[in-house]
């Protein structure tokens, strides 16, 4: 049997294992000792943690800047390419006597590499660019083969009635404003209407030609874009903003364009080559 002596011996050497000695200290110290060593601790982890904090917004920020420099070393690298295409393919086709200006060129070869980028076109064969700094008496609609690299079509193309007579020099995305868009856009499917065959598309520059379809802007022929009007009235006509071509080479043209191709509307507007989000995406 235990004896009591015994008992309380094993209580007394059980308390020894179970207190924490640095309580036992504790209770030695003084508790403004306590006090400030608590502040300083606190004081000390704040400022650490304060200087690892900047440090990581420091490293933030530079891979930010560095990201930033890459994007923007590619992006040169790019456009240096397409210029070299550009310049390419301006004289393999022999392109300057057909009144297309390599930098209209270079535009419309931006635009149409984005927009493969974005695995926006189906149809890649097929560049067609509108370039509406010239008159609208000069075949001014040139459809490009990116495939063999030849000039398939140089037609006539109108304007809106709104955008200018013989010249185009007002543009629009506003509906109801019978002015013409510019920007890129992707063609889309063909239907039949008061116009005949007609070929739907999509406008794919923001704030520039992203209402084309609710304005009911559409590639279709027409009776009044010809050289007997051309003759006749001296100035080719207008239309409400559709790009219309001439009526006898609509069952040529809409069958080759259709289906996600790329189609341009240059203007040499500073807002719109500033602002494009196809051009300086």
């Amino acid at each position: 049997m235990t004896t009591p002596v015994q008992y309380f011996g094993k209580l007394l050497c059980l308390s020894l294992f179970v207190v924490p000695a640095p309580l036992e200290e504790a209770k030695k110290s003084n508790p403004l000792e306590l006090l400030s060593f608590y502040t300083t601790y606190h004081a000390d982890a704040a400022a650490i943690n304060k200087t690892a904090a900047a440090r990581t917004a420091k490293a933030k920020a530079a891979a930010s800047r560095f990201a930033a420099a890459q994007r923007a070393a590619a992006r040169k690298a790019e456009l240096k390419l397409i210029g070299m295409e550009a310049n390419i393919m301006f004289e393999e086709m022999q392109l300057a006597d057909s009144g297309l200006n390599e930098k209209v060129l270079e535009y419309a070869l931006i635009g149409y590499h984005r927009l493969l980028k974005k695995h926006a076109l189906r149809n890649t064969d097929i560049l067609s660019i509108c370039d509406f700094s010239q008159s609208s008496s000069l075949k001014r609609m040139y459809v490009i083969d990116m495939r063999t690299r030849k000039l398939l079509y140089r037609n006539y193309v109108a304007h809106g009635i709104s955008s200018g007579e013989e010249f185009a020099n007002s543009f629009s995305n506003a509906p109801e404003s019978h002015k013409s868009s510019l920007g890129f856009y992707v063609t889309r499917s063909t239907y039949f209407g008061e116009n005949g065959l007609s070929l739907r598309i999509d406008g794919m520059d923001r704030g520039f030609n992203s209402l084309a379809s609710e304005r009911n802007i559409v590639i279709h022929g027409a009776p009044y874009v010809s050289e007997r009007i051309l003759h006749k009235y001296g100035v080719m006509g207008t239309t409400f903003g559709c790009p219309a071509i001439p009526e006898e080479l609509t069952n040529q043209l809409i069958p080759l364009l259709k289906d996600g191709s790329c189609f341009f509307i240059y203007y040499p507007s500073q807002n719109y080559l500033t602002h494009s989000s196809i051009l300086n995406g």
